[in-house]
């Protein structure tokens, strides 16, 4: 009879200690998934985000990205890229506050414009039309789409007016209400948890903007480096052509950000793992030395009838593998059931992108996950065997004849 086969009947001659034994290891296994999850999630959804834009490098004013200072002149730094022969693309973003007036109370919302031919990437149309190629008539209401959220809220469709009031920062006189029309609905990319977003063409953002305030300030401009030249090289370039800007890639992005911004949560995911293991060594640890203190007389049987040391620890060892075995496969669908209610509170932090996720499955991930789980098995039987290698053999039966 093979250890497994020996292993496996131990287990089953005790189901209720076998079903606690794989629910503890599934429970703590689910824990630990979810914590390799957090690790990297921020991320590589960042990173997914960043790149689901079709733009490798950010244009700002400053060094100390993330803080976004306005990137005055953009059109001439936009201009003077493009010219670049490393870049292929170039993308002027401009934002602002509005308010919003409608069906009910008065609703605030970001104003967006982007360069003509980056709609794509900003958002993806679900009803009526995408803004138009022309500026249209001055004495036209200019066009503008928004999200689906905020034309529920305000009760719009496609075709209707839209007066909108811009909010300038700094500045105490209130502008007046700007009459749009409605020409699409649409879901955002880099939308805001909580928040709303009207798109409007970069005429339509300077009549709402009607104050004097500078018409030729960006939060940032996008740049697609040449596939042949790379991101890095393409950032390069541009600070070299323009040294009063900060060009960054999105590895660099993503870098920043791991280092200022997402190291909380990988200090959490480091030592909440490390709890977590600890538990689940425990746990199986204890119950294997139960096992087999409880089977002492079997144990000292088995060697007597000329079992080998080797023989009777590869049993424990395939009975701890067993057990987190079964507990680790289960602990899979249970940790992501988890992950995704968990993301979901997560993500009710205020101005935090909807397309930003807290937990995101990597394939590597199952992989760390059966090493820690291996590495658990390992250390959870390494006690009971060395209880069994070390047994007196006729004491132990002598002890048992005796009982």
């Amino acid at each position: 009879m093979t250890a497994r086969t020996l292993a496996w009947r131990a287990m089953t001659a005790d189901p209720a200690r076998a079903t606690l034994a794989v629910a503890g290891v599934a429970i703590i296994g689910a824990l630990l998934f979810d914590m390799l999850l957090l690790s990297r999630g921020l991320l590589v959804s960042l990173r997914q985000m960043l790149d689901s834009a079709g733009y490798d490098v950010r244009i700002v004013a400053s060094e100390g990205f993330p803080i976004r200072l306005p990137v005055d002149h953009a059109s001439a730094v936009a201009a003077d890229v493009a010219r670049l022969p490393e870049v292929r693309a170039v993308a002027v973003v401009r934002t602002d506050r509005a308010i919003l007036f409608g069906r009910g109370d008065p609703i605030e919302a970001t104003l967006l414009t982007v360069s003509r031919g980056a709609e794509a990437q900003a958002w993806r149309l679900v009803d009526g039309e995408n803004l138009p190629a022309d500026a249209g008539s001055p004495d036209r209401p200019p066009p503008a789409v928004i999200d689906r959220a905020l034309a529920e809220a305000l009760g719009l469709r496609p075709g209707a007016p839209l007066w909108l009031r811009a909010l300038l920062q700094g500045e105490a006189s209130a502008l007046p209400a700007v009459r749009f029309r409605l020409v699409g609905i649409a879901e955002f990319a880099t939308a805001e948890s909580g928040d709303h977003t009207v798109a409007t063409t970069l005429d339509g953002y300077r009549r709402a903007r009607t104050a004097g305030a500078s018409d030729d300030a960006a939060d940032v401009i996008l740049a697609a480096s040449r596939p042949e030249v790379g991101a890095a090289r393409a950032a390069a370039a541009i600070e070299r052509a323009r040294p009063d800007v900060r060009a960054f890639s999105n590895d660099q992005v993503v870098a920043r950000f791991n280092e200022n911004g997402f190291a909380y949560f990988r200090q959490i995911s480091v030592v909440l793992s490390s709890v977590t293991m600890g538990f689940a060594v425990l746990l199986v640890a204890t119950l294997l030395t139960v096992s087999v203190n409880q089977r002492l007389g079997e144990v000292a049987a088995l060697r007597a009838l000329g079992l080998p040391r080797r023989r009777v620890a590869a049993m424990l060892a395939w009975e701890s593998a067993c057990v987190v075995g079964l507990g680790g496969a289960l602990s899979i669908p249970l940790g992501w059931a988890l992950a995704v209610r968990l993301d979901h509170i997560l993500r009710q932090i205020p101005n935090l992108p909807e397309r930003l996720h807290f937990f995101v499955f990597e394939p590597e991930l199952a992989a760390w996950h059966a090493a820690l789980l291996g590495l658990t098995a390992a250390a959870a039987a390494a006690y009971p065997v060395w209880i069994a290698a070390r047994l007196p053999i006729a004491e132990t039966l002598r002890q048992e004849t005796i009982s």
